[in-house]
């Protein structure tokens, strides 16, 4: 099957994840038909402190405007099967799940729900207060797959982009493309 991804990306803390995760879909773009990315001006300016770049230009991917509407993963007609949002904010997380589709990541988030697809929603902020948790939860229920960017240390990572790699192989997982990479009990 191939794979038509949106990515969106907010100002949230965790650009490596984005940054990683964008290189995974170059690196395995013969099972992938399109991406799509949009990125908040938030996310542009949380990438060049956390990341000292601005690399996000350099990908081989049209990138879309916070308001652009003519995207085509604003319309569920365009048959785009999964989004991630990478990192996700809890403001993010919490226009998704009430249904406030004010900007293309909500509006595209919405398509992807109302069409039954795949939504994969990197929350990145801790802890997590009681409103965080009924908005996951309420995502949850809509069809969508709360990620949160927790690493996992059985594969013994020992550099920072090692660690981050652990939760956006996860998430390449819940995308459902396929990937070489560590397993339980190898």
């Amino acid at each position: 099957m191939q794979h038509k991804i949106v990515v969106a990306v907010t100002g949230a803390s965790g650009s490596i994840y984005a940054k990683l995760l964008l290189d995974a879909l170059v690196q395995n773009s013969s099972q992938i038909a399109a991406v799509g990315v949009v990125m908040s001006n938030n996310a542009k300016d949380v990438w060049a402190t956390e990341l000292d770049n601005t690399n996000y230009n350099n990908y081989p991917f049209p990138v879309y405007a916070k308001h652009d509407f003519s995207a085509p993963f604003a319309s569920g007609s365009a048959q785009y099967n999964t989004m991630v949002v990478v990192p996700c904010s809890m403001g993010t997380l919490g226009r998704i799940a009430h249904g406030n589709s004010d900007d293309l990541v909500t509006r595209a988030a919405d398509v992807i729900l109302k069409e039954r697809r795949r939504l994969i929603l990197v929350a990145r902020e801790t802890p997590y207060n009681l409103i965080h948790i009924k908005n996951m939860e309420i995502v949850t229920l809509a069809g969508g797959i709360i990620c949160p960017a927790t690493p996992s240390f059985y594969s013994k990572p020992q550099t920072i982009t090692e660690v981050a790699q652990t939760v956006v192989h996860r998430v390449v997982d819940l995308m459902g493309l396929h990937q070489d990479t560590y397993r339980w009990g190898q």
